[in-house]
């Protein structure tokens, strides 16, 4: 099957181009040379190129006419098409880059240069079919935990919570804000080393999502119970309490018809265990101390302060400083005194939280999150970095983001970004190395020219990926990021870098910032072809690439804070 040659079609109206593009290529493909672009669409009746040569101008239908209906139609919209002309004009050649070719070659033409752009494209069709093919095989390699993640958020969150929210105009709102009030108080605590043995088991993305699910027995009761505007009587009230159970057994017959269990384990016990109290006065159990799962024992203090600190149908909402004093006050009867410390010490940082920023939450919820996560994972692993390469850089990043945003010259844009989908995007600045082939980023030694070639192209790849997810999801922010980020992340501060040679403030500010923590990253985690250098190393190679490779400004920042970086480094190996 190795030796079977790609055809590759030529088109043009000039019979000694046709000639010479036969006797160039046909000793490494199978050539055919059509003069016009009718008799090309006769020829794809009977054969299936894997490339296109296409002259723009010919008399009838030029090049932009057959480039126009080659992608019009399904069954040519994914030939690799390169236009080869006489002119050297940058309007045409934009305008032809605009209609789908994938590159321009001025004719007269070399043979080298036209066997090696041809080489690179098919090369490249192919690594965009594998990845395809890695798609669909996901659920059998890095894919399971995503897949069954996927389900559940397109099963469960999206249609329980839209239920639910439609019964309790509250819970919408309680949903949301929860979810910040829990990853601050799981941050807190481990910050605090506070429950850390336990904390560290878990998956705290999933748990975190999983808390939207606290309330989901609440579908169950009667709209009288629910919505009534006055405080419940005592029959009303144990009817109330049942809500519990009721969420635990739908999250049960959930688990039924699915794969997923972590998911699902913290989902059950934070529905039936977020009304137990530490002194046993709760429900449903009559649980006390630590009988009552940390989940639940987190989930009560976040739900009763959101509760106190918003309007309810019974009451008006407490200030955050009324509020802070209930939880206080309720210190070892209502709630675990530990976890309540470490709330006291930090209550402010639960009242600044924003909750208008509803798409930082939305998008850890979407569809995308999840299998995001497990690619960009699964592309790290390809090019030999470890584990945990995904999270210092997300680490890193906001350490930079933070210190630029108390610079005058980038609060303005640094404070306009929803930092959550800033630091989340950039799990996928290098999602086209998937289409970068294994050998290259396994091999010990200095990459060869073309090599190193190869790997340029993860760009441009990485870059269509993003643009065809962009038809599918509606978080345009993080995808705008995504983008700065995928596309710019190895331009240079003095033009040298690619793949557009941008220069200086030219470079979106996303790609300048990526570009230092991407390199410090790669400096000090041992790669295939070297070993690891030290923080001061890296440190010594950033601030000297201050003004050729980096934004000086931003080498500036990062120096204030590297000891930040290097801590980081520290507890990552603990």
């Amino acid at each position: 099957m190795d030796n079977i040659r790609e055809l590759v079609i030529m088109v043009d109206d000039d019979l000694t181009s046709l000639t010479a593009a036969r006797n160039n290529l046909t000793g490494k493909y199978n050539v055919a040379t059509v003069p016009s672009g009718e008799k090309l669409f006769a020829l794809l009746e009977k054969a299936m190129p894997s490339l296109i040569l296409l002259d723009i101008e010919m008399p009838d239908m030029d090049g932009y006419e057959v480039m126009k209906i080659l992608k019009s139609k399904e069954k040519t919209a994914h030939i690799p098409v390169i236009f080869l002309t006489s002119k050297i004009d940058p309007n045409s050649e934009i305008r032809g880059l605009n209609l789908g070719a994938v590159d321009y070659i001025f004719k007269p033409f070399s043979k080298d240069l036209l066997i090696k752009r041809i080489d690179l494209h098919i090369l490249f069709e192919k690594q965009k079919k594998e990845l395809l093919k890695h798609n669909l095989s996901l659920e059998n390699e890095v894919d399971k935990k995503t897949k069954a993640v996927l389900e559940l958020q397109n099963a469960v969150l999206k249609t329980v919570a839209e239920l639910v929210e439609c019964r309790d105009n509250v819970t919408g709102g309680h949903i949301e804000r929860t979810q910040h009030y829990m990853r601050l108080l799981v941050d807190f605590l481990m910050e605090h080393d506070v429950y850390t043995d336990e904390l560290t088991t878990w998956d705290i993305d999933l748990f975190i999502m999983s808390s939207q699910l606290h309330d989901v027995g609440k579908i169950s009761l009667r709209d009288d119970i629910l919505m009534k505007p006055d405080r419940l009587t005592d029959e009303e009230y144990e009817e109330m309490k049942n809500h519990t159970v009721y969420g635990m057994e739908i999250i049960k017959k959930i688990e039924e018809s699915t794969t997923e269990s972590e998911f699902l384990t913290y989902a059950a016990i934070l529905a039936v265990s977020h009304h137990e109290k530490w002194d046993g006065g709760g429900y449903p159990f009559g649980l006390g101390g630590e009988e009552i799962p940390l989940m639940g024992r987190l989930m009560a203090l976040v739900d009763v302060y959101d509760a106190l600190t918003n309007d309810r149908p019974y009451k008006n909402a407490f200030s955050h400083e009324k509020s802070v004093e209930i939880i206080r006050n309720e210190k070892g009867t209502h709630f675990d005194p530990l976890i309540v410390d470490v709330f006291v010490a930090h209550e402010k940082e639960f009242k600044n939280v924003d909750v208008s920023k509803k798409s930082s939450i939305a998008a850890m919820n979407s569809r995308l999150y999840p299998a995001m996560t497990m690619v960009s994972n699964a592309v790290g692993a390809r090019r030999g970095k470890e584990h945990g390469h995904t999270e210092r850089m997300q680490n890193y990043l906001k350490i930079l983001v933070d210190a630029l945003s108390n610079k005058e010259e980038y609060e303005k844009e640094v404070s306009s970004w929803d930092t959550d989908l800033f630091v989340m995007s950039a799990q996928l600045h290098d999602i086209g190395n998937i289409a970068v082939s294994d050998n290259i980023f396994s091999k010990a030694g200095e990459l060869t020219e073309s090599e190193f070639e190869s790997v340029k192209t993860h760009v441009d790849f990485g870059l269509k990926v993003i643009h065809q997810v962009k038809g599918h999801v509606e978080y345009m922010t993080m995808l705008h990021h995504a983008e700065a980020l995928t596309g710019t992340h190895h331009e240079k501060w003095d033009g040298t870098g690619y793949p557009y040679g941008l220069r200086g403030k030219g470079i979106p500010l996303q790609g300048r910032i990526m570009a230092i923590v991407d390199v410090y990253d790669a400096l000090t985690t041992d790669r295939p072809h070297r070993q690891k250098k030290t923080h001061k190393e890296a440190v010594e190679i950033i601030r000297n690439g201050s003004g050729t490779h980096f934004d000086p400004e931003l080498v500036e920042a990062f120096l204030e804070f590297e000891g930040k970086f290097e801590n980081m480094k520290i507890d990552a190996l603990k």
